[in-house]
């Protein structure tokens, strides 16, 4: 049994050598962590490089293996006996934040439709449970959105003093994705200085949860505890990351939970997510989001998002079409060029990593001029992440469930009165009265991070 992994484990003693967590990580992701050891009898999946799953420097946590395993051999690491311990414990103030791409997926867990969007029943199964606060990484991820465009647009800034921004552009990545954040680390150093330093979504929450929210609720810092339910594996070695650590060494998020693990949690809790009622997020100022937050959860969806931003901050103009349907759908590699008042601005979305690495092959060779580009390491982006629930081959064959999940959120942001980050008043108060700013010191001190080569 090797636990040695911060997310995942493998138990040798389940595993009949099918070969399929090889095939997808070679195939789908280009990684190759994963290998056959040993010849006849002998053989049994080993790790590239490595005696353990801990000790490889190639395994970007992204959870795919555990997706087509058909015996649980390869399976996550499950938090849900901490956080009953947490529940259960009545000094400790748990505040609970779920990602976009949960809302649309747990429903399969207990027998509804793929794509119907639970949100309410979510926030009332926490609160039954015992959750003191459930609020929405959505509302964080227009955080995100804030810090990243003015990322960009100070990048856009250098390139025309440079005279280098229709000539050779600096391309300019995402940050939001930790698999992609692992890969870019561990197999291409090489890219660092291209990738964004804000934090994603998860990070952000959890950085504003034990600054911002301690001081407007009344909370003790050390008796809060963040919990965060992601439809990625690779959240959960993201929360433990040293460099979004604090100076005392204390982690913003606590316990990260995939929706596989959440869903057994609501069941051992009693309770049939099918039976629940609708109930709302608790505080306005940490729920409080836009239809482009919703998008974070497929792939396109944070270019997306920032492009309506960026377009209308470049352009001075309200644009009343909001869609960017180029940078919409399920193919590997999307293009795009825009006119924003008269600015080119090339992008490109990349979705799983054997097309992130292709890109990066042609940045390296100088044979693109991109000035943003979105990755995604799991194919189709979130709504198909390492945690999402396992569904077997004949439905994943016969059945467009990514199509279904990613329609969903479409769908959501379309109904939503707020379709731009820069317009939720929520996050124009957090600024006014908190950071002064996007990309302020202070915003750069807690929002934003920095990366290492492994």
């Amino acid at each position: 049994l090797d636990m040695s992994a911060p997310a995942m484990r493998f138990d040798g003693g389940k595993c009949i050598r099918c070969l399929r967590c090889i095939e997808v990580c070679r195939q789908v992701q280009g990684v190759s962590a994963l290998c056959l050891t040993g010849t006849g009898t002998k053989a049994e999946i080993g790790f590239t490089g490595a005696v353990n799953w801990g000790s490889s420097d190639r395994c970007i946590e992204c959870g795919q293996c555990s997706l087509v395993c058909p015996t649980g051999a390869i399976s996550v690491r499950d938090q849900g006996c901490d956080v009953f311990d947490l529940l259960d414990d009545d000094s400790i103030t748990t505040v609970f934040q779920f990602a976009p791409a949960l809302r649309v997926a747990l429903s399969e867990e207990f027998g509804l439709p793929s794509g119907m969007d639970v949100q309410g029943k979510i926030v009332s199964a926490l609160k039954r449970m015992g959750a003191d606060y459930v609020m929405d990484t959505n509302w964080s991820a227009d955080v995100t959105i804030m810090e990243e465009g003015t990322e960009m647009l100070a990048n856009f800034e250098r390139a025309k003093k440079a005279g280098t921004l229709h000539s050779k552009p600096f391309t300019y990545f995402t940050s939001c994705c930790p698999g992609w954040v692992n890969y870019v680390e561990k197999i291409a150093p090489d890219m660092i200085p291209h990738v964004s330093s804000t934090r994603s979504p998860q990070a952000i929450f959890g950085a504003l949860a034990k600054t911002w929210l301690v001081e407007h609720a009344g909370i003790e810092k050390r008796d809060m505890r963040v919990i965060s339910i992601m439809p990625c594996t690779a959240k959960k070695g993201e929360a433990n990351r040293d460099t979004l650590k604090r100076a005392d060494g204390s982690c913003d998020v606590d316990v990260v939970l995939t929706i596989r693990e959440f869903a057994r949690l609501i069941k051992r809790s009693g309770l049939n997510l099918a039976d629940l009622p609708d109930m709302p997020f608790d505080s306005p100022m940490m729920s409080l989001s836009s239809g482009a937050g919703q998008l974070f959860g497929s792939t396109g969806g944070v270019m997306e998002a920032a492009l309506r931003t960026a377009a209308e901050t470049i352009t001075g103009k309200s644009l009343d079409a909001v869609d960017y349907k180029a940078v919409r759908g399920m193919q590997g590699i999307k293009e795009a060029e825009y006119d924003l008042n008269g600015l080119k601005v090339k992008v490109a979305v990349a979705s799983g990593l054997t097309n992130a690495k292709a890109l990066c092959e042609k940045i390296r060779k100088g044979e693109c001029d991109y000035t943003f580009v979105e990755v995604m390491c799991c194919p189709g982006g979130c709504i198909n992440g390492g945690g999402q629930p396992i569904q077997s081959a004949y439905t994943r064959r016969t059945v467009d469930i990514k199509g279904k999940r990613a329609k969903a959120l479409y769908d959501e942001d379309k109904k939503s009165d707020i379709r731009k980050s820069h317009e939720n008043p929520a996050v124009n108060s957090l600024y006014k009265e908190f950071f002064g700013a996007p990309g302020s010191h202070k915003a750069h001190e807690i929002l934003h991070t920095k990366y290492v080569n492994r």
